[in-house]
């Protein structure tokens, strides 16, 4: 599995880009890190997954804060920061942003159709 060796937190793209130790690297929109939280209150409780995260187009990030070495905590700002971004997931969500992007767009076009 790759590991990353960088994070650079771009402000004026809203983007996280991450550098693995692969030589690949991806640009991963704050929106989407945001909406994709790994947080329970994001991903559901017991297996019930809430309704999407929405209204987070200019959301920004006001700090990360490393977790052991397997993870990064990301605080946006509106306040959330439950979510522990491991590697695999960040890689996951460069690797396959278009995907998660569209069912997530998906979900959200479900939900509203409800």
């Amino acid at each position: 599995m790759a590991h990353p060796i960088r994070l650079r937190f771009q402000s004026d793209a809203r983007q996280l880009r991450v550098e693995f130790d692969s030589g690949e690297q991806f640009d991963i929109p704050y929106e989407l890190l945001r909406v994709e939280s790994p947080s329970a209150e994001v991903q559901g409780h017991g297996g019930d997954r809430p309704p999407p995260v929405t209204g987070k187009e200019t959301i920004r990030v006001t700090r990360a804060e490393p977790v052991g070495q397997y993870a990064v905590r990301i605080v946006f700002d509106d306040g959330h920061n439950s979510g522990y971004y491991t590697w695999p997931r960040l890689y996951d969500l460069g690797k396959n942003a278009a995907e998660i992007e569209a069912a997530y767009r998906a979900r959200v076009a479900e939900f509203a159709s409800r």
